[in-house]
């Protein structure tokens, strides 16, 4: 799998950004993300993903590509199949030397896009992730919200051996060939995609994993795992979590040597050339 190339000696940056029922902030999420990016020292693109046709989210995030169509693209299908689904759909378009990604609704202040950028840059990273733990972090979120968190994490830690403090925030980049390894053997749709993602980035070498401070402000009530259904969401996470853990370190299913069982998406050889 081959993701598209920027034809630039400059560093390009993509970002993605997975959209679900998104028609009330989307315009300003967008216009945030030009704002940061455009003070950055490089290129950029930022594609946004419309999880599902269910409201007017595509047709608000045109309207604001078609103003910047050099800088803001919007893709999209017309069923919700889950965050993850939506961010590798992004990922697999993306043109970038480094490629990340942000929640929409911007829980997460956009300022920390540059500062994580920043950091990849001084430790040279594989992958730089916002982490809620990072001592320079500032972060307003509900009890429920740290429990989950710290249950979580420690469970991730058990399980993958990650030696990270917080896999789950949704801001992420990695370089380009960490993606073109592993985004082809991912199967997650939904929430566990960030700790398949990285258990898998991980596990084929790329240790030089890396967490970053963010400042974040998180309403228990206004998430999209709330959104979606909390039980179901909790549920659902922790069936993934262990089915990645069983595909990793039992049926070595991201191994090399079953490329012929990965299950690819079409999507995912659409940019071969």
């Amino acid at each position: 799998m081959r993701l598209k190339k920027a034809r630039s000696s400059r560093v390009y940056l993509s970002l993605v950004i997975p959209a679900y029922k998104a028609e009330k902030v989307i315009v300003d999420t967008l216009l945030q993300a030009k704002k940061v990016l455009d003070e950055l020292v490089c290129s950029y693109e930022v594609i946004c993903v419309v999880d599902g046709r269910v409201d007017k989210t595509f047709e608000n995030a045109s309207r604001i590509a078609k103003k910047y169509p050099k800088k803001i693209k919007v893709v999209g299908y017309l069923t919700n199949l889950g965050k993850g689904h939506a961010t590798r759909y992004g990922m697999a378009r993306a043109k970038g030397d480094i490629v990340g990604y942000i929640d929409e609704g911007f829980d997460i202040n956009p300022r920390g896009i540059s500062l994580l950028l920043e950091h990849l840059k001084w430790y040279d990273a594989d992958i730089m992730i916002g982490s809620k733990r990072h001592p320079a972090s500032k972060v307003v979120y509900s009890w429920e919200r740290r429990v989950l968190s710290f249950g979580y994490q420690l469970l991730a830690r058990v399980l993958f051996g990650l030696k990270i403090k917080d896999t789950q925030v949704g801001l992420k980049f990695f370089k380009r060939e960490v993606l073109e390894k592993v985004l082809p053997r991912l199967l997650v749709k939904e929430y566990a995609f960030d700790i398949e993602i990285l258990s898998v980035s991980y596990y084929l070498g790329f240790k030089k994993i890396y967490e970053g401070p963010v400042e974040i402000s998180l309403q228990f009530g206004s998430s999209t795992v709330v959104r979606k259904g909390f039980i179901r969401t909790v549920s659902r996470t922790l069936k993934d979590t262990f089915a990645v853990f069983y595909r990793l370190k039992i049926l070595r299913y991201y191994d090399d040597k079953n490329r012929n069982n990965w299950i690819t998406p079409d999507y995912l050889t659409l940019d071969k050339k």
